[in-house]
């Protein structure tokens, strides 16, 4: 969701799916495209091309001061034994470059070399700390990808006669996780799936994902109803937000406008029953999904709007469930508001019912790839909220 509080949290208890690599880095930003994009090469083209220069232009125009960006260039670049090289060999390609002007000795040249021995200095100083905190976050991303695998499991490829497949764009291009979530479990009633999508960024949203799929995995074996799994997910949810507001029954000193205002997730609980060609929905405040049948892609929306989790005591009724056909060859997309709300430089929102329909008829991992796609071509590339999907199909 594009909101940016979320708080329902808890210890965090495993699931979760590897964000895309193409996101992955500092591609995303200007500074980090400028940097991919320049060669390692770049700091001894430049040593040369000045070099070069100074050696074409008259006696009266001196470029070699010029030579302080290589230094520079190379501590963003390079590492420091070669950063040092550069920084050395410039200050005696400059007082060649003096020597053959005849100002060797000079004033001006002796503080043009004492500058750039500064230079040299301060850049091998900024490589020194780009690299140690290069490894810093080497560091980081580790312990962030061991806390993502413990968190959010990869989705099996098969369970039972389903085959599964599916995506999770993070909108923050570092991120292993956000706020959207999903799990899928073969359980003794049947084969069971949640999808949601926390309000919020960041760790207070990864917080209540964990809080989430941690109850689902253990309702979804208690439970024989889905509907009560809603609503035993929608309780915990409910007391969590109570805890966080310091009142063991109701919302804290802010009143109940920021505890239903600000606190929630919405959620899409599946099952499929053993022996059935059916899937039953259980809608929670989240958008519907598509039912791909014979090519054609057509939306489940519930007969009455559901509560997100959280806020299911604004309603006196049960989570609204349906019962849909769902035979071999059929096919089933579960996604978040990412995927709908994404827009493209002219604010248009991305259609995904139009690549689902165009997609309808690809094998089930380039139908996943191509609305992977489909999404980030529109976007250009920049998320503005985190997007998951999964699509199931129905083997014969």
């Amino acid at each position: 969701m594009t909101t940016h509080t979320s708080q329902l949290q808890d210890a965090p208890t495993g699931s979760g799916h590897t964000p895309d690599p193409a996101r992955r880095g500092t591609a995303r930003t200007p500074w980090g495209r400028a940097t991919r994009a320049l060669p390692a090469s770049a700091p001894v083209l430049l040593m040369v091309v000045v070099a070069v220069t100074d050696l074409l232009t008259p006696d009266w125009l001196h470029v070699s001061p010029v030579m302080a960006a290589v230094p520079v260039l190379a501590a963003v670049l390079l590492p420091c034994w070669a950063t040092a090289a550069l920084a050395g060999g410039v200050l005696v390609i400059t007082g060649l470059l003096q020597w053959d002007a005849g100002s060797c000795g000079h004033p001006d040249a002796d503080v043009t070399l004492g500058s750039l021995f500064v230079v040299g200095l301060t850049s091998l100083a900024a490589c020194s700390l780009r690299q140690r905190r290069e490894r810093q976050l080497r560091q980081v991303r580790s312990v962030a990808e061991t806390a993502q695998r413990a968190l959010m499991h990869p989705l099996p490829h098969r369970i039972g006669s389903l085959a599964l497949s599916g995506v999770y764009l993070p909108a923050e291009s570092e991120a292993r996780m956000g706020g959207d979530f999903y799990e899928a479990l073969s359980t003794p009633h049947g084969t069971r799936l949640v999808i949601g999508d926390v309000r919020g960024k960041g760790l207070e949203a990864v917080g209540a994902s964990a809080t989430l799929l941690g109850a689902f995995r253990e309702l979804a074996y208690q439970e024989w109803s889905l509907t009560k799994v809603a609503e035993q997910l929608d309780e915990r949810a409910r007391r969590r937000i109570a805890a966080l507001d310091g009142t063991p029954d109701g919302p804290g000193p802010d009143g109940p406008g920021a505890l239903f205002a600000e606190r929630f997730a919405t959620a899409l609980l599946v099952e499929f029953p053993p022996g059935e060609s059916v899937a039953r929905i259980v809608h929670c405040g989240h958008p519907e999904p598509y039912v791909v049948h014979a090519g054609e892609a057509r939306p489940y929306e519930p007969e009455q709007p559901g509560a997100p989790l959280g806020l299911g005591d604004l309603l006196a009724a049960q989570p609204p469930s349906q019962t849909v056909p769902f035979g071999p060859g059929d096919r089933l997309v579960l996604y978040t508001d990412g995927f709908i709300e994404g827009r493209d430089r002219r604010g248009r929102f991305h259609d995904l019912a139009a690549s689902v329909r165009a997609h309808a008829g690809r094998p089930l991992e380039a139908m996943v790839a191509a609305l992977r796609r489909g999404l980030l071509h529109h976007v250009h590339g920049d998320l503005g909220d985190d997007a998951a999907l999964v699509v199931l199909e129905r083997l014969p």
